[in-house]
């Protein structure tokens, strides 16, 4: 079930994390983005929410999108 939490928090995350970093992607990429980072930020930042409660989920879920985001431009301009 925290998979699904994850996932869904994760395609608004990547909505936020698109914006944030200034980056014009499709619905597709967005969500993709998002749903990873959240993966990652989620399961990474986990004691976060037990110690702050659900915003430090999204936190993280907007953290692990923008790592994303850095990593897949870093790959991108290494093209």
């Amino acid at each position: 079930m925290a998979v699904v939490v994850l996932i869904v928090v994760g395609a608004a995350a990547g909505f936020l994390a698109t914006r944030l970093m200034r980056i014009e992607a499709d619905i597709a990429t967005t969500m993709f983005i998002g749903i990873v980072g959240a993966l990652i930020g989620g399961f990474v930042l986990r004691f976060l929410t037990t110690v702050m409660g659900a915003l430090a989920g999204f936190v993280g879920a907007v953290l692990g999108a923008l790592l994303v985001i850095w990593l897949w431009q870093a790959w991108r301009n290494r093209r």
